[in-house]
């Protein structure tokens, strides 16, 4: 299954079996997933119905498996059996007769050819109409003519007019065209499998003193898995011992291999560098960050863009029209003109030949999978051709705050200390109570301390108290650690204290203090650094012409205002719940239509939601983030956004070349034909030569241009599921 007309084809053999519920398909994959109700038929007669389209199909299986010879190179050799016997029938006529080239260009009687010509033309039809003959009969049948019914009339027709050559070059140049789409499907599909499907298949699982390989897909969480030298790591984890460096770049975005030591994150997927690693493996294999952006890329052709649904639309009206056309053409001159019922037919086919939308059909499904595919190889996952259509068209974009604009891991700016204390006590001190924290500003208080090379105190006692910081016995004193309100609580404002507050707050940082019962011992300064890429980021949306940029952020003012400030955004939205974000979005779209929102998190699930289409930070995001986004971010890197708006702006751009290619031929050769000054040649040159012309137009996507480049993821009636690897015949 290469293309829409093939699935279309599926869709109305398959949508008249009784029993059948549901029907998806996946050109990528050439895969197609049937709900059907187990009570009334059974996957064989899915099987038989797929048949009788002209096509074959098996149950699906994920992992690529050899095919037959036949399978694999049958298409070309027949191809390539076509066009050398045409070739050969052209050379024997050419022999035969005395002025060759004008009897091949110029339509009127011919002397009878030779029997060695007939021969190698009438088995270059055969070879060259091997598959499409049976879809072709399939939809005579069905009274639903498609463009394999269009070229088997149009060969048929040269056959009874005796117009051999034109015969077999059109069957030639029609079989080439279907290996030619089929080709460059591979090509897609071959973008996304390397990309993917990189995960060993077993690990190495130690046991005690011994180690055995086993299924990753058995791998436990809690399992200690041990990496050689160049391997690759099969599952999610973290490094228990040893020190390497890894090549993550598939996830990543890394350009270089990165260090890994004990407590390091790893990833399945990623190549270790020279140096063993024993991994305690944290994710199981189905929820690794490899199989998410699997799961997230599996059926990414089941939402159409808009111009792909168009293009079937007008297909499906398109085609039965142009064949009362023809019938026309080649019936009313003869029976109202009394013109040449010869001429009048060959005139027919030729309309016929240059009315088939193969061109048409095949240029939106090319250009929007080799998009796909070359997005998803620089770690943009788009979840089908209507969200990059979207991109393409994007004039606004919000963005989350924490996380997204900022790094979202807090860092120690400033440490005050008050009452005559020394740094390093507090520190120690404060250090001891934060280190049995799981919250963010503990852990950048504990590595801050570090830094200064003080070691963390002994604490006993430890409690934490929620939405306001901890206290715990450190020593031989009752010691506390927490925000502004705490130090009310306490009871231990002091003007200089609260003076010192206030004008970290003001400055957009968030003011952390930590003291006795009796004293407050220090004020410390925190901030959610800018990622270091966001200015560029936001400076080359503005260059590629989006109107708006707006933060939305459940955060304080000052410290909104100081973030926004910074990046040169004008529009600030502050201290917003998760349905105040999905609002604004709806108000953005009012005024700007086509509204990007980009988040990480589960406050930002409703507005990614609403906004036109969702993005997501694919590292960093949650699960129901995830979900919900339309494009996800695998390099966690805010660059990949106007690489993502660029090349949807391309992909956009090279539809619309397509669609106008393959219309203007049609007009133009169809006036040609209706004045009749066209020939089957002209016909062929229109239709053949526009189906590879945007073809090969499409798959200039799967390389991404150098501006495009990103710089360095209730009970029911029995029924069962079925998904199919799709084949055309054989």
């Amino acid at each position: 299954m290469d293309c829409a007309e093939e699935v279309s084809l599926l869709k109305r053999e398959l949508s008249q079996v009784p029993g059948i519920r549901d029907l998806s398909f996946d050109v990528m994959q050439a895969k197609m997933t049937v709900q059907f109700d187990a009570s009334r038929l059974n996957e064989r007669d899915i099987v038989k119905a797929v048949e009788r389209t002209g096509m074959r199909c098996k149950p699906f299986q994920a992992k690529a498996e050899l095919r037959p010879a036949w399978a694999e190179h049958g298409r070309t050799i027949l191809t390539a059996a076509s066009g050398l016997l045409t070739v050969a029938g052209t050379i024997w006529h050419a022999r035969s007769v005395e002025d060759f080239f004008r009897s091949l260009f110029v339509h009127e009687h011919h002397e009878p050819l030779p029997v060695a010509s007939l021969v190698c033309f009438a088995l270059a039809i055969g070879c060259g109409m091997f598959y499409a003959a049976p879809k072709a009969v399939h939809s005579l049948r069905r009274l639903t003519p498609d463009m394999n019914a269009l070229v088997a009339v149009s060969v048929v027709g040269a056959v009874v007019l005796k117009e051999w050559t034109e015969g077999a070059t059109l069957a030639f140049l029609f079989s080439l065209a279907g290996l030619l789409e089929s080709w460059s499907m591979a090509r897609a599909r071959n973008a996304v499998s390397k990309l993917l499907v990189v995960s060993p298949a077993e690990a190495s699982v130690i046991h005690h003193d011994h180690e055995h390989r086993v299924p990753v897909t058995e791998v436990q969480v809690g399992d200690c898995v041990r990496v050689r030298p160049g391997e690759r790591i099969p599952c999610d984890g973290s490094v228990e011992v040893g020190a390497s460096h890894v090549n993550q770049a598939l996830i990543t975005g890394e350009s270089v291999p990165v260090p890994k030591q004990p407590g390091s994150t790893v990833y399945a997927g990623t190549i270790n560098g020279d140096g063993m690693l024993e991994i305690r493996v944290t994710k199981p294999s189905s929820e690794t960050l490899l199989a998410r952006m699997l799961r997230m890329l599996d059926g990414s052709q089941h939402r159409r863009a808009v111009s792909e649904q168009f293009v079937e639309r007008f297909a499906r009206v398109y085609t039965p029209v142009m064949f009362v056309i023809a019938a026309l053409v080649a019936l009313l001159p003869p029976l109202f003109r009394g013109a040449n019922w010869a001429e009048a037919a060959y005139q027919g086919m030729v309309i016929l030949l240059i009315s088939c939308p193969c061109a048409l059909v095949i240029s939106t499904p090319v250009t929007v999978v080799a998009a796909l595919a070359s997005a998803a190889k620089r770690g943009v996952l788009i979840k089908g051709g209507v969200f990059l259509e979207e991109a393409a068209k994007v004039r606004a974009v919000a963005f989350d705050k924490t996380g997204v604009l900022t790094t979202g891991q807090p860092q120690v700016q400033h440490f005050q200390t008050l009452s005559g204390m020394s740094e390093a006590e507090a520190l120690a001190r404060l250090a001891a109570l934060e280190q049995q924290s799981e919250h963010p500003v503990g852990a950048a208080m504990v590595q801050y301390a570090r830094s200064r090379g003080v070691t963390p105190g002994r604490i006993t006692e430890f409690r934490a108290v929620r939405g306001r910081g901890a206290e715990g016995v450190v020593g031989d004193q009752n010691f506390w650690a927490g925000s502004h309100r705490m130090l009310h609580e306490k009871g231990l404002e002091r003007p200089e204290v609260c003076a010192a507050v206030e004008a970290l707050e003001d400055s957009g940082h968030t003011a952390f203090l930590c003291g006795t019962k009796s004293e407050v011992w220090a004020v410390v300064s925190l901030a959610d650094p800018i990622r270091p890429e966001a200015r560029a980021a936001l400076e080359h949306l503005r260059r590629y012409g989006v109107q708006h940029l707006v933060m939305l952020t459940g955060d304080n003012k000052p410290t909104a205002l100081a973030v926004a400030k910074q990046l040169g955004i004008e529009d600030v939205r502050f201290e917003m719940l998760p349905e105040e974000k999905s609002q604004a979005i709806l108000t953005l779209r009012k005024q700007y239509q086509h509204v990007a929102m980009v988040g990480d998190g589960v406050n930002d699930a409703q507005a990614l939601h609403s906004a036109s289409i969702g993005i997501a930070l694919g590292k960093r995001a949650t699960d129901i983030a995830l979900e919900t986004a339309d494009v996800v971010l695998m390099h966690d890197d805010l660059r990949q956004l106007p690489f993502l708006l660029q090349h949807a702006r391309r992909a956009l751009h090279v539809i619309q070349q397509n669609i106008a290619i393959a219309l203007g031929l049609k007009f133009l050769f169809l006036l040609m034909a209706l004045s009749g000054l066209a020939t089957l040649w002209m016909a062929i040159a229109a239709d053949m030569g526009g189906t590879l012309l945007v073809t090969l137009n499409g798959l200039r996507l799967l390389r991404a241009s150098p501006q495009a480049a990103t710089p360095l993821a209730a009970p029911q009636e029995p029924q069962t599921n079925l998904t199919a690897n799709l084949m055309t015949n054989g």
